[in-house]
């Protein structure tokens, strides 16, 4: 699509059918970005996904010194920043938290270097404070520029010393996520103790594997199973990580498809009665804890079918769900969506941390809800829809949030008159969203 028209409205009455293959998943892309530049050797990564999040990771490592180089197949080759870096920069990360989470730790391992980081408005109120307070622990020197707890931060680089650092888990897993992989360049083994409620675990099991694929030494005791650390009293080891130094590196890496894209059009399938078959994500080996979204689409009624080339969602009658989704929180504005089409009542649990991402997504999802005619009562840690209600037109606003905009897509497959306002907010994470959801909705 050469231009997106704003409000973008959604054709309805169509029944989404096909295969597609959604672009290189944001969380690895992102992960595989700071592993390389930390790693002894060029890496190259295929597959990766260009968006406005990666692209401020991609033009951050290219300002501290690190060699990024877009082939014309859209490969990214990237050359470790260890050593080349500059003396001292302004770093821009837009709103993406994994950018400013995985930077900050990561340049704080740097052997030198004074960094500012700073984002768009919205960013300076998404806290930090626990990830500064953990860096600290290993000899890190931070400041905060304006507000206690929030960015932007100023760093002076200086190495990591390692030792014993204990993380709160329940603000965010990338927290996690970015002492374990800037670790790897501390002078001496780091042993992370992450306490409880430790919010979308799956992610930094995601993490430990890539960083093993990269030939990090790095062991992982999970004192709670990763599916019930939010369950614990708050406080309590629910992790124990040790991380030796080093970081080999490995010569190419391949980008899986994104999980968390992919359960729109598991949900478009679902919703429509269609047939969609997401390539390239496979339950059974796929990094990403979000594939885990089709296991609540089979408790609702829809039919999930394991293939060799990806995972299939077949269509039925929807019934509610009792479900806790703070593993795979990022799919909670799609479950949301699907709730009002769906016999009996729906709760959404656990995800009070989605309040603290792009725009605090349970008051956005309530309030668009209620703005098309749903019952929805809003709770701290999530939602109650009813089911089977009577539905009517309106413009969704977005909140800039690229997750709003394409779940709530999905409520104009059925509801006339839905439109889409600031359509463009998508880019953040995917470019291709409109045509890929018009192209599965085509007449077949």
């Amino acid at each position: 699509m050469t231009s997106i028209p704003d409000p973008f409205p959604i054709p309805t009455g169509r029944v989404a059918r096909g295969t597609i293959r959604p672009p290189g998943s944001k969380s690895i892309t992102n992960r595989a970005v700071v592993l390389a530049a930390l790693s002894d050797r060029p890496c190259r990564l295929i597959g990766p996904l260009s968006s406005e999040d990666t692209e401020v990771m991609v033009a951050a490592w290219r300002t501290v010194g690190a060699e990024v180089v877009v082939d014309p197949g859209g490969r990214w080759l990237i050359g470790p920043g260890t050593k080349r870096r500059e003396a001292s920069a302004e770093l821009y990360v837009a709103n993406s938290g994994t950018t400013i989470r995985f930077l900050t730790a990561a340049l704080c391992s740097l052997p030198g270097g004074r960094f500012r980081l700073y984002g768009v408005p919205r960013m300076h109120r998404r806290p930090i404070g626990p990830l500064v307070d953990a860096l600290r622990q290993l000899g890190a020197m931070i400041q905060y520029e304006a507000d206690e707890g929030y960015p932007p931060l100023v760093i002076e680089a200086g190495g990591l010393r390692g030792g014993t650092v204990r993380l709160d888990g329940t603000a965010s897993s990338q927290f996690a996520s970015a002492l374990l992989m800037a670790s790897t360049r501390a002078e001496e083994p780091v042993r992370l103790e992450i306490t409880g409620p430790l919010v979308s675990a799956p992610f930094v099991e995601l993490t430990v594997q890539m960083m093993r694929q990269f030939g990090a030494s790095v062991t992982a005791t999970w004192q709670v199973p990763p599916q019930q650390c939010q369950d614990v009293p708050r406080g309590r080891v629910v992790a124990v990580f040790e991380v030796a130094p080093g970081l080999p590196g490995r010569e190419q890496y391949e980008v899986e498809p994104d999980a968390t894209a992919a359960s729109y059009f598991w949900a478009a399938a679902a919703l429509t009665g269609g047939d969609v078959l997401v390539e390239g994500l496979r339950r059974r080996d796929a990094l990403q804890g979000d594939v885990a979204f089709v296991d609540v689409l089979r408790t609702m009624g829809a039919q999930v079918v394991d293939e060799e080339s990806g995972i299939r969602v077949v269509g039925g009658e929807l019934h509610g769900v009792d479900v806790n989704l703070s593993a795979i929180s990022d799919t909670t504005p799609t479950l949301a969506v699907l709730a009002p089409f769906a016999c009996g009542q729906t709760r959404i649990r656990g995800v009070e941390h989605i309040r603290w991402q792009e725009t605090d997504r349970v008051r956005a999802i309530a309030t668009e809800l209620s703005r098309i005619g749903a019952v929805v009562e809003e709770h701290e840690d999530g939602l109650t829809v009813q089911g089977g209600g009577r539905l009517h037109a309106a413009t969704i606003q977005t909140y800039r949030d690229h997750r709003i905009a394409m779940a709530f897509a999905l409520v104009g497959l059925r509801v006339p008159g839905i439109q889409i306002a600031d359509p463009a907010c998508t880019v953040k994470t995917y470019p291709g969203y409109w045509s890929d959801l018009l192209g599965l909705l085509a007449d077949h």
